[in-house]
């Protein structure tokens, strides 16, 4: 089996499974106890945020334990306007749908939700953001490399612009925290999941400027320091801490090997298939291929693949099944046709040059087989 659907989740690394297992048999104590397996537990959670911490380059009590990305973006979109009470919502329209439905969520609650656009690329310009901001403008998200295409946004430029117009910032991390520095300083919070960097499924961390105006989510106990309610899992942020510290050290190695493999496929997709077009532009996220294949359906595409034991997807792994072409590609501009007949590649460090030499190879049958079955 090729396993080409990196950006949906990674293979757990085998160092960071030994860092969890004591904490899986033995050392099984419930953090917020007050004996000797609690302590064990609490121990190893301060010591993971202090690793993440440490690695992110921030302080660690601007650092909270979530169950993944989703409940980051939830987190921080729905916590700022319950501080805040009432005001718009600005998001980019090539957010995850963590960050889409929230801000649905939230117009039943009063708050207006504007939307600012990528241009063909898949960018969203810094001053596109200033332009959709309001003088009530409570929120802002854009995220630092989109899901889909792996295109990387300006989240530097786009934090001074949300500072000077005095909107909290949430920048969705997930796709590119294996590769890229998080944004401690530039965002008033971002959110990152450990099943996206050789972590385990079920572990993110949501950064939390310091004096930055927000409320919480999840009630229940003085776990998190009150923010978060419910039993941290000790094994997993463990795992968690292990696999960032993991995958910042080795970062630039990674994206060498893992962009060498991307652009080799890309290279060869572009020239002996044609009707294939690459989606996005500028600098992309080394994992990332959207291709659209003209005259092809992507979902056939991506079940054809998987018959021959290849495993790709055509988006967001949490739109999977939806019967509408991808919101990104649209928001784009690229046209129904175009967006349906994408299919999202993303390569991992356990990828080889043989394993996409053979997708390729399977790839191109599988499309002339397609286009005569249409002509």
């Amino acid at each position: 089996m090729i396993y080409l659907d990196n950006a949906a989740t990674t293979r757990i690394d085998e160092e960071v499974l030994q860092a969890m297992l004591p904490f899986l048999r033995e050392g099984y104590g419930n953090p917020q106890s007050q004996h000797a397996f609690g302590r064990e537990a609490a121990n190893a959670v301060i010591s993971a945020r202090d690793k993440i911490a440490y690695a992110a380059g921030c302080a660690a009590d601007e650092l909270y334990f979530t169950s993944g990305g989703t409940e980051c973006g939830n987190t921080a979109l729905k916590g700022v306007c319950s501080a805040r009470g009432r005001g718009r919502i600005l998001v980019s329209a090539i957010e995850h749908p963590a960050l889409l439905e929230s801000a649905k969520d939230m117009q039943k609650h009063g708050f207006a939700v504007d939307f600012v656009y990528p241009d063909a690329s898949g960018r969203i310009s810094p001053q596109s953001v200033k332009d959709a901001l309001k003088p009530d403008t409570v929120f802002c998200a854009v995220m630092a490399a989109n899901n889909e295409t792996g295109v990387v946004q300006p989240v530097e430029e786009i934090g001074a612009v949300c500072r000077e117009a005095g909107a909290f910032y949430y920048v969705d991390c997930v796709q590119s925290a294996c590769y890229l520095p998080l944004p401690v300083g530039k965002c008033d919070a971002f959110g990152i999941s450990a099943h996206k960097f050789y972590g385990p499924k079920g572990a993110g961390a949501l950064y939390v400027k310091k004096g930055a105006k927000i409320s919480r989510l999840i009630s229940g106990g003085m776990q998190e320091r009150g923010f978060r309610g419910g039993t941290v899992n000790a094994a997993a942020v463990v795992g968690m801490a292990e696999a960032y510290a993991k995958a910042r050290k080795n970062a630039a190695a990674a994206a060498q090997k893992v962009g060498a493999l991307r652009d080799g496929f890309v290279k060869r997709v572009l020239f002996e298939i044609g009707g294939a077009s690459l989606n996005g532009g500028g600098e992309i996220l080394p994992s990332h291929a959207n291709i659209s294949f003209e005259g092809c359906d992507g979902e056939n595409i991506l079940f054809a693949l998987d018959m021959k034991g290849v495993a790709v997807s055509t988006g967001s792994a949490c739109s999977a099944g939806a019967v509408t072409p991808s919101h990104v590609l649209l928001a784009m501009g690229l046209g129904e046709s175009r967006a349906k007949s994408a299919v999202r590649f993303t390569f991992g460090k356990y990828n080889t040059a043989d394993e996409a030499e053979k997708t390729v190879e399977t790839l191109k049958a599988i499309c002339a087989k397609i286009r005569a079955r249409n002509a």
